[in-house]
């Protein structure tokens, strides 16, 4: 993991995975990658180590739905926490907090936002999923 942990802080990265021997790099914000590999390959990310700099609720999602076996990051918010660990996922990050803020820093992430109330990452998927399907649309 202290590997992973290097090259997230050292390549500036946004998102750092390793299955086995295989390591990959992850540059796009929010949840874009985590999501398309869900999606595409789902396999990579089963028994995974994940270093990301930040994790919401909709993040940590997919991180269940992919079966990551452990994760770390700089910033968590307080539900993403408590969904990985409920789970059993081994969680290590250097900061805790309410809710993870938007880009602009004027209030929540629409994704922590929008799956504030729920309470499995089954029912957060769906969310996720229409989100990144209009965010695509828009570009």
């Amino acid at each position: 993991m202290k590997e992973l942990i290097d090259m997230l802080h050292a390549g500036g990265y946004s998102c750092v995975i390793a299955n086995g021997d295989r390591i990959r790099t992850f540059t796009r914000r929010g949840v874009a990658d985590l999501y398309d590999l869900l999606v595409q390959e789902p396999e990579f990310l089963h028994g995974a180590f994940v270093a990301d700099k930040v994790i919401g609720k909709a993040a940590a999602s997919l991180m269940l739905l992919g079966d990551v076996r452990q994760v770390y990051t700089r910033t968590i918010s307080q539900p993403a926490l408590r969904l990985l660990q409920e789970a059993g996922v081994t969680v290590s990050c250097d900061e805790i907090v309410d809710h993870i803020i938007n880009r602009d820093h004027t209030g929540w992430c629409p994704l922590e936002q929008a799956s504030r109330d729920l309470q499995s990452a089954k029912e957060i998927f769906p969310v996720i999923e229409k989100f990144i399907s209009s965010q695509r649309k828009n570009i």
